[in-house]
């Protein structure tokens, strides 16, 4: 047979590490050439992994929930027909070229080391990478120079042997799927020590809880009754779950900052720093175009299609653009140049469970009013599942925020990295107003424009937004203007 191994690969372009989130597959399972293995999430989106051959599963090298740097191997698959030897061989990732995976030790280059783990083969470099948190077997085989599989099927004789992984009293690995086992591992619980309930041995959510409310209680009770703890310390259980920290009288929680949470905090101090921002306001009568709203959700020629009022927001903002075309820029710091871009890649903020993220509508100049609705639609679903790629995050030129939708009257949003402008819409509320020389009530919103200064003076980017506000106060523009 022959053991293949495959890389964590770089799924967006210099991105140096990904979270493993979840495991399709566990050893001994079959899997086909481009079969989806395991989910994981950069620093810019959650991204879904291919295998890029046949064979069955021999090892997974990691645990769900841990950051493994690009380059190193992830998965172990034993192809062919079984036979005395079994020769490694490693596939580079099918996204981009990976770098080489470094090693868990080094070794003195006196000595001649040889393989003893499948899937990690002799050290010749001395390349060093940052310390990572590491488990109890990942720990202990460190100091023995070798990676430790997540689990891995009976060996023939003649492969080498794997460390043993967590067992029950039976001998044999715990039986529990997946998110199961990332419960049991966010609450830190061995699974060998849970009690199974459930059909055939299989360790349910309810077990896991059970014996972390086992461990909180200053007197646990015997292991046999598990399940009817479970009952009375859920509260407490899912409190653990929600926060990592053991104790429950704790004053402060610590939570680690990683994937698009932590390249959105960079990106935004970076932005923050780097672009001398400018934020104006206006607040504006948008009754008319509330009213536009409904009547194009009426209309038969649109049906099917999603119309709310950040369609035509986002259709006001395209009118501006043409209106005021050197507000489509960005700022060139190596050549000293201002890049005024012909093509708008509309950016519209997104807040996922990830984190903020900032997909953009490629070319939305061009787009007729269904076909931005149809963009804007999926854009928000795909964002919502957490499958936003990170081309669909790259090369925006403006974008809108709609904090109006948490209630918000108003903010002075910050600029997406290398983009000229931002858009943030308020809430869209009844208030007085006066209305044909009358106080009525009208549909009223406010819109915040913030923009770098290096690229949009103040005349201009009073300009823009003023041209936004008109078509939002009488839509009708959206076809005199166009």
């Amino acid at each position: 047979m022959t053991i293949r191994e495959f890389k964590m690969p770089d799924v967006g372009e210099g991105l140096t590490e990904a979270e493993i989130l979840k495991w399709y597959v566990q050893p001994g399972d079959t899997v086909t050439d481009g079969q989806v293995v395991c989910e994981v999430e950069t620093a810019k989106a959650a991204v879904e992994l291919p295998i890029p051959f046949d064979g069955t599963v021999h090892a997974l090298l990691f645990e769900e929930g841990t950051t493994v740097d690009v380059g190193q191997v992830i998965i172990s698959v034993q192809t062919g027909g079984a036979g005395a030897e079994a020769p490694v061989q490693t596939e580079a990732a099918p996204v981009a070229e990976a770098a080489p995976a470094a090693p868990a030790a080094e070794e003195p280059a006196a000595e001649a080391r040889q393989p003893v783990l499948v899937g990690y083969g002799v050290s010749t470099a001395s390349t060093k990478r940052r310390p990572r948190k590491a488990t109890a077997a990942t720990a202990a085989a460190a100091q023995n120079g070798t990676a430790a599989p997540v689990a891995a099927p009976a060996a023939p004789a003649a492969a080498p042997v794997l460390p043993a992984v967590p067992a029950q009293p039976g001998g044999e690995r715990p039986l529990a799927k997946p998110p199961v086992r990332k419960l049991a591992k966010d609450l830190g619980i061995d699974l060998a020590t849970v009690v199974p309930t459930g059909d055939g041995g299989v360790v349910t959510r309810e077990d896991v809880h059970a014996a972390a409310a086992a461990a909180l209680a200053p007197q646990a009770a015997p292991a046999a009754a598990a399940p009817v703890a479970a009952q009375a310390q859920a509260p407490a259980a899912e409190a653990a779950v929600a926060a990592p920290v053991a104790e429950p009288s704790a004053r402060e929680t610590r939570i680690p900052v990683k994937g698009v949470r932590k390249v959105t905090a960079q990106a935004m101090v970076g932005s923050a720093f780097t672009a001398p921002h400018v934020t104006e306001f206006v607040t504006l009568d948008v009754t008319r175009t509330m009213k536009l709203v409904q009547e194009l959700k009426d209309d038969p020629d649109l049906a099917g299609l999603r119309i709310n009022p950040l369609l035509l927001i986002a259709k006001a903002v395209l009118v501006a653009i043409r209106r005021n075309p050197d507000v489509n820029a960005s700022w060139d710091e190596a050549a000293q140049e201002i890049v005024l871009k012909h093509y708008v890649n509309l950016g519209i903020a997104a807040a996922t469970p990830r984190g903020l993220i900032v997909p953009n509508i490629k070319d939305a100049h061009a787009k007729t009013l269904g076909e931005l609705s149809e963009s804007l639609s999926s854009l928000v679903a795909t964002a919502r599942e957490g499958k936003t790629s990170p081309a669909d995050m790259q090369n925006g030129t403006i974008t809108i925020t709609n904090v109006g939708v948490f209630g918000v009257d108003t903010g002075t949003p910050i600029l997406n990295p290398g983009e000229s402008a931002i858009l943030a819409v308020g809430a869209i509320k009844l208030q007085p107003w006066v209305h044909k020389g009358k106080v009525k009530p009208r549909q009223v919103t406010t819109l915040a424009l913030s923009f770098d200064h290096r690229l949009i003076d103040g005349e201009l980017g009073s300009k823009f937004l003023a041209d936004i506000a008109a078509v939002l106060e009488h839509p009708r523009r959206l076809i005199t203007w166009s």
